[in-house]
């Protein structure tokens, strides 16, 4: 069971290739291949069982690439991808701009364009998909009812149902609040979830706490065949993983020497891709003879690296 794998999770395999920091990695919807994406502003698919790359080139991005996907239903012969130049781009043989994000309000004039960071596809309809980027809006095309899990800049990491909106009170937030065992539908394997959870009753999110989350955009994502777990990086360089149900903290694993931005979970297996301000793009697996001791009192001790 899953339970007795996440103790074990320990790093398998080191990816490298980039020259600049990896801001996006995703695995295609058969778990053989992984795409990344660089400052470097090059894209790589990986075979990652291996370690080597199967192709790499230039984004066609005039910015950093901050993330890159395999478009469902296309055998991965199409890659999404979006940059700080505040471009989406559909990749088959050449890439094609899908559109141009551009600010909501006056407020934000000074921005030309907005910095596009995140993608969530459906994997239901890759037609439906939500973008991220610099203004603080989450941007929903074609948007069905679902849940979505977020993480705040300087904040926790909520899990949402869409009539709450995307709003949140961290006061009324609780750890020990509860969800239910739904199964997962919505904008991504590893982002979004089907059914209302038991907590919603009162309109309070779910929420993760114990990272940090303030330098850079943070990667959020469900793990395990029915999405168990939510697992996260951190500005301390640690993965951390909770149960999804409860918010309980079950397992940290240091990963990086600074910031762990970007973090993926496998489709079929309990793998898990990570990268950083670093060029290496580390897999995880469970892999471990001895079982970690879970973490207590993460929040006094950020400032030591912890047990894996």
């Amino acid at each position: 069971m899953l339970k007795d794998l996440v103790p074990r999770l320990g790093i398998y395999k080191k990816l490298k290739k980039h020259h600049g920091c990896v801001n996006t990695v995703s695995f295609n919807a058969d778990g053989n291949n992984l795409v990344s994406g660089s400052d470097d502003m090059r894209v790589i698919v990986w075979g990652w069982e291996t370690g080597h790359s199967k192709l790499s080139f230039w984004s066609g991005h005039s910015d950093n690439v901050f993330q890159a996907r395999f478009m469902l239903y296309t055998d991965d012969r199409s890659l999404v991808t979006c940059a700080a130049d505040g471009e989406n781009d559909l990749r088959t043989a050449q890439a094609t701009e899908l559109f141009t994000c551009y600010p909501l309000d006056d407020s934000r004039a000074c921005m030309r364009v907005i910095k596009l960071n995140s993608i969530a596809i459906d994997p239901r309809n890759p037609n439906l998909f939500a973008v991220a980027g610099s203004d603080g809006f989450t941007r929903l095309y074609d948007y069905t009812k679902s849940e979505l899990l977020v993480s705040h800049s300087n904040e926790f990491i909520y899990l949402s149902t869409r009539d709450m909106g995307l709003g949140h009170d961290p006061a009324l937030a609780s750890s020990s609040s509860v969800c239910s065992e739904a199964s997962e539908i919505g904008l991504d394997h590893s982002a979004v979830s089907a059914s209302a959870m038991d907590a919603n009753d009162k309109g309070i999110p779910q929420v993760y706490k114990g990272h940090m989350n303030r330098e850079m955009v943070k990667g959020v994502r469900f793990f395990g065949p029915r999405s168990e777990y939510v697992v996260s990086g951190s500005d301390c360089g640690r993965i951390f993983i909770w149960k999804r149900k409860c918010g309980e903290l079950v397992r940290v694993m240091e990963a990086e020497k600074h910031v762990v931005n970007c973090i993926e979970s496998h489709p079929h297996s309990a793998v898990l891709a990570s990268s950083g301000i670093e060029t290496v793009i580390k897999i995880w697996a469970p892999k471990a003879l001895h079982k970690a001791i879970p973490p207590t009192n993460i929040e006094e001790r950020l400032g030591s690296r912890p047990e894996q």
